[in-house]
């Protein structure tokens, strides 16, 4: 029961949502969500491989791989590049059929600026992996946290939360 109470403001909010929008505004939404995911599809076309662009259109989601990139980078590279250009990186691995996977699923309310804004930073950081930037595999360097080892977070991850001010203090 304490599960089911959690997730009543995420019905809520997705009722009201829908009944905000009526049948109409339904079918626009989803119409914009799928040109959204087209546009940034095939303006990447000549920079990053889409597995399953050549098919055709996509639907709500456009779906590259890491295949042509520089020997050693991976999608994580491109993901955490996109952090230093602003953007919260893509599903990244998923679906499992496509090797380094990168899943960009844009919603109905971002504007065509926004998504330009975005296709530029993918584009840049994706030409960067090609070339074999070596700043990539250190990145993100303007977050508040650096890159995980994340073979050791997974290995021994800190699952207590340690204040930081103490140590600060004693530096002083």
């Amino acid at each position: 029961m304490v599960a089911f109470h959690g997730q009543m403001g995420m019905f809520t909010r997705a009722l009201t949502y829908i009944l905000s929008h009526g049948a109409d505004g339904l079918r626009q939404v989803s119409e914009d969500a799928v040109l959204n995911a087209n546009y940034i599809l095939r303006s990447l076309d000549d920079t990053l491989d889409a597995p399953f662009g050549p098919s055709g259109p996509c639907m709500h989601e456009a779906l590259f791989s890491d295949s042509g990139l520089a020997a050693g980078f991976s999608t994580i590279d491109i993901a955490k590049g996109l952090i230093d250009e602003g953007f919260h990186p893509m599903t990244m691995y998923f679906p499992l059929v496509v090797h380094g996977a990168m899943l960009v699923e844009p919603t109905e309310t971002e504007s065509k600026a926004a998504l330009d804004q975005f296709i530029a930073a993918l584009r840049s950081v994706a030409e960067r992996a090609k070339a074999g930037d070596p700043s990539l595999k250190t990145a993100p360097h303007f977050a508040p946290r650096a890159r995980l080892d994340e073979t050791l977070a997974a290995r021994k991850p800190v699952l207590v939360w340690k204040d930081p001010a103490p140590l600060a203090q004693a530096a002083e």
